[in-house]
C-alpha cells in the first residue's frame, strides 16, 4: 500500500494501481466497480449484504471444518462478519457496500466487495486475503446466488408472512363484526343478487391464503443452496464435504428450524434463477390480490353523494389543492400503486431468469435487487392497507339498505316459483316505475304479501336461515 495524500490511498490488484479514498473499508475491485457503473446511484440491499456476509461465515466455518483453513484466520473473518451483521442492522456500514445494482452480471463486483471489507476490518495482523481466505472455496457464480436464497427466504418469513399474517387477522376481525350487513352484490359493476359482508371479506381473506400457500412453497424451492458448485457447477477449488460444513454453520448461525440445504446439482441454481422466479411469480400473486382488495376498497368508498358510498374510509388528508372538504382513498391508491409496481419488477425477474447462457445467468444483482423490493413493497403495503383503511372503516348501513331494497334483481329469488319470465316482467317494470320488487310483485303475482317477504329477505338470499 502506498500513501498519497490525506484523502485517498493507492491500492494494487491484478490489473494494477487504483486510487480509493483512504478512509475506505473497501479495496481496489470494489473501486473499479463504482468507477465502472455510475449508473442508478443504487446500491445493492442491505439484506442481500447480510446474507453475503452470512455466507462468509459459514465458508469460513466449512473450510475451519475441514482443516483447509486455519483457525485464527476463521475466527478473525467469523468475528468481522458478526460486527458487520450488527452494524447493517443498525444502519452502519452502509458506505463501504456503494456498488450499483447494475453491475457486473455474476455480482462478482459485490462478492469481492464483501471480500475486501472482511479482509480489511479483520487487520493486517490477521493475515487475511480477500480472495484467498475469504472467498476459499468460492465462486461468485455459487455464493451470489446462495446470498440471493438467502436473502429470500429470510425476507419472506421475517416481513412478509407476517405482515399477510396481520392482514388476515384484522379482514377476518371486521368480517365477524360485520356479519349482519347484508349489501348489493355486484357482477360487471351492475346490481346482482345480496351478499353479506363477512362474505365479501371472507373472500379475500380465501384468496390471501391460497397467495400464501404459493409464497410458503416458493420459499422452500430456495432453501437448497448451489453453495460448492464454484465456478461452473463442478465444485472445482472447493473440497469434498465442503457445501455441508458451511450450510451446516449458517443453519446453526440463524437457528432455524427450516433449514437450508444443499442444492443436489449446483450448476441448476447457478445457470438459471428459476426458483427465483417461483418466488417472484408468488409475489407477482400477493400484488395481484392486494390490487384486487385496494379497487374494491375504492368502489365502495366512492361518493360520497354520487358514488357507491357503502363504506367511508378514515380520512387521512385533504384530497385536493383545489377543491375544500374533498378527500380521498389514499392508501388504496397507494396500495395500488404498489401492486402494478411488483408485477412489473416481477415481470423484470422473469427476463432476467431467461437471460441464463449455459453455466451462468447473468443477471444475478438485478434479481436481487427486484425481490427485496418486492418483499419490502408486499409487507409495507399489506400492513398499510390493514391499519390505515381496513380496520378503521366504517359501513354506511343506511345509505346500502335503500339501495339493496331498490334492488330489482331480488326478483332472482322469484324464479323457482314463477319462472323466469315472469320473474324479468316484473323486474322491468320495477327498474321503470323506480318500484320495490315486492310492491310490484304482489300486483304481477298471486303470492300473498309474507310468501314474498319471506322469499325477498335479503338475508335469506346470501344463504343464512
Amino acid at each position: 500500500m502506498t500513501a498519497t495524500n490525506s484523502a485517498e490511498r493507492i491500492e494494487h490488484d491484478s490489473l494494477g494501481e487504483v486510487r480509493l479514498p483512504a478512509d475506505a473499508l473497501y479495496g481496489p475491485q470494489t473501486q473499479r466497480a463504482v468507477d465502472n457503473f455510475p449508473i442508478s446511484g443504487r446500491p445493492m440491499p442491505v439484506a442481500f449484504i447480510d446474507a453475503l456476509c452470512r455466507l462468509k461465515a459459514a465458508c469460513a466455518r466449512g473450510n475451519q471444518a475441514l482443516g483447509t483453513m486455519e483457525a485464527a484466520r476463521g475466527e478473525a473473518i467469523v468475528a468481522v462478519v458478526d460486527r458487520l451483521v450488527a452494524g447493517l442492522a443498525d444502519g452502519q456500514f452502509r458506505d463501504a457496500f456503494p456498488i450499483d445494482v447494475y453491475q457486473t452480471g455474476s455480482g462478482t463486483s459485490s462478492n469481492m466487495n464483501v471480500n475486501e471489507v472482511i479482509a480489511h476490518l479483520a487487520g493486517d495482523g490477521a493475515g487475511v486475503h480477500p480472495n484467498d481466505h475469504v472467498n476459499m472455496s468460492q465462486s461468485s457464480n455459487d455464493v451470489v446466488p446462495s446470498a440471493i436464497r438467502v436473502m429470500s427466504v429470510l425476507r419472506v418469513e421475517h416481513d412478509l408472512l407476517p405482515a399477510l399474517a396481520h392482514l388476515e387477522t384484522i379482514l377476518l376481525g371486521r368480517a365477524s363484526e360485520l356479519r349482519d350487513v347484508v349489501k348489493t352484490g355486484r357482477t360487471h359493476l351492475m346490481d346482482a343478487t345480496p351478499i353479506r359482508f363477512d362474505q365479501v371479506l371472507d373472500g379475500f381473506v380465501e384468496q390471501l391464503r391460497g397467495w400464501r400457500v404459493a409464497l410458503e412453497q416458493a420459499r422452500d424451492r430456495n432453501l437448497a443452496l448451489p453453495l460448492g458448485g464454484t465456478a461452473v457447477g463442478t465444485g472445482l477449488n472447493a473440497p469434498a464435504g465442503f457445501a455441508d460444513a458451511a450450510i451446516d454453520a449458517l443453519n446453526r448461525d440463524l437457528e432455524r428450524d427450516r433449514p437450508f440445504g444443499r442444492l443436489a446439482h449446483p450448476a441448476a441454481g447457478m445457470s438459471v434463477q428459476d426458483d427465483s422466479l417461483a418466488l417472484s411469480s408468488a409475489l407477482r400473486g400477493v400484488a395481484v390480490f392486494l390490487h384486487k382488495l385496494a379497487n374494491d376498497l375504492r368502489w365502495m368508498n366512492s361518493g360520497p353523494l354520487a358514488g357507491l358510498g357503502e363504506i367511508s374510509l378514515p380520512a387521512l388528508q385533504p384530497g385536493s389543492s383545489i377543491m375544500p372538504g374533498k378527500v380521498n382513498p389514499v392508501v388504496p391508491e397507494s396500495v395500488a400503486m404498489v401492486a402494478v409496481q411488483i408485477q412489473g419488477l416481477d415481470h423484470a425477474v422473469a427476463m432476467a431468469a431467461q437471460s441464463g447462457n449455459f453455466e451462468l445467468n447473468v443477471m444475478f444483482p438485478v434479481v436481487a435487487a427486484n425481490l427485496d423490493e418486492m418483499i419490502t413493497l408486499g409487507s409495507n403495503a399489506s400492513r398499510l392497507l390493514a391499519d390505515k383503511a381496513i380496520a378503521g372503516f366504517t359501513v354506511n348501513r343506511e345509505r346500502i339498505e335503500r339501495d339493496l331494497a331498490a334492488n330489482p334483481i331480488l326478483v332472482t329469488a322469484l324464479n323457482p316459483v314463477i319462472g323466469y319470465e315472469a320473474g324479468a316482467a316484473i323486474a322491468k317494470r320495477a327498474y321503470a316505475e323506480g318500484r320495490a320488487v315486492i310492491d310490484v310483485a304482489r300486483e304481477m303475482t298471486d303470492l300473498d304479501e309474507a310468501t314474498l317477504a319471506e322469499l325477498l329477505d335479503p338475508k335469506r338470499l346470501t344463504g343464512e336461515a
